[in-house]
């Protein structure tokens, strides 16, 4: 039996603290106010409080997907996290949420595909619902990047905040819900994006804190070139395989990396027409959390009607491209 998976209910949680354009010029050096809104369209961002963490996040997240969605957390049979970011390296930043939140009966686990994680996961739980028709999926993105970040490099320390996202994934009426996806990894630019130590290459020590190696790293430059090469062919040829064009797009979701970059993607990929939906000028990039904060966002505002289409884009480290496209259920 075929069965159709869509999303049933979106949430998302951004911290309290609020971190303008103005402020974050005390703490990183050269980070000129009208430099950075200017540069990446940014003018604020969220840190965690100092006793929250990705898992927090997580939950607090949860709450309202799972109340849009109409259940209660034992209604679950899978809780997936996709975090960069996770409380430590184990046990599973997705096991710590099921405690928090109360989804006993569900099998939990993490993904780490970095900013395109929450599209990845998206069709992970798709699968799970195809093949397990009554599941019911809930997909969290969330990531802390202000504790990595190196408050000296003033490239990657403007364009990072906290925050995380969530979607409840289950069976929808015929002709709605994800119709195609596409995910896509290119690891021979996998330098691109990085955090160098403390995993088992390089594993914690005196010297790597010295050295910095377990700051996040970026080459800007490399990435704009990345997405600006392979964003626009994935989308095309998934949205081709799925009977469509650009044009037939109403609402264009992606992840909020740098509003410059985002707009130069939108004409690369002919999407015009669509509505681009934009957090970042208020939360800034949340990592993989971005996308469904900013599908959250777009729900909430009742800017997504019955029957819509909605493309949905990844990308970040490793490096990957995930996309999806589906057609919405009010």
């Amino acid at each position: 039996m075929s069965v159709d998976v869509g999303i049933l209910g979106t949430g998302s949680y951004l911290p309290y603290r609020e971190v303008t354009n103005v402020e974050l010029a005390t703490l990183v050096p050269g980070a000129d106010p009208d430099w950075v809104a200017r540069k990446t369209l940014i003018g604020a961002r969220r840190f965690a409080a100092p006793d929250e963490a990705a898992s927090d996040l997580a939950a607090k997240a949860a709450i309202p997907a799972l109340e849009a969605a109409g259940l209660a957390a034992g209604d679950l049979d899978y809780v997936i996290v996709s975090t960069s970011t996770g409380d430590s390296p184990q046990p599973p930043t997705a096991t710590l949420v099921q405690g928090l939140i109360g989804a006993d009966r569900a099998a939990c686990f993490d993904i780490n595909v970095v900013c395109a994680g929450f599209v990845f996961a998206l069709s992970m739980a798709r699968s799970l619902v195809a093949v397990q028709p009554d599941a019911k999926v809930l997909v969290i993105a969330s990531d802390v990047y202000s504790r990595i970040l190196d408050f000296n490099d003033r490239r990657t320390a403007v364009l990072f905040g906290d925050g995380a996202g969530a979607v409840v994934v289950g069976a929808v009426p015929e002709g709605y819900g994800i119709l195609e996806t596409e995910l896509v990894s290119r690891g021979a630019a996998h330098q691109l994006i990085r955090v160098e130590a403390g995993g088992s290459r390089k594993p914690a020590s005196h010297e790597t804190v010295d050295n910095g190696d377990h700051f996040f790293r970026m080459d800007g430059r490399g990435v704009r070139e990345f997405v600006a090469e392979h964003v626009p062919p994935v989308l095309a040829g998934m949205l081709e395989r799925a009977g469509m064009h650009a044009k037939d797009i109403d609402h264009f979701v992606p992840h909020q990396a740098n509003g410059v970059m985002l707009r130069e993607l939108v004409d690369l990929a002919s999407l015009d027409g669509a509505t681009t939906h934009l957090t970042l000028e208020r939360y800034g990039n949340v990592g993989s959390a971005s996308v469904p904060v900013t599908l959250d966002a777009a729900a909430r505002s009742g800017a997504l009607r019955d029957g819509d289409l909605v493309l949905l884009a990844g990308f970040g480290g490793g490096m990957a491209v995930g996309a999806a496209v589906l057609r919405w259920h009010a």
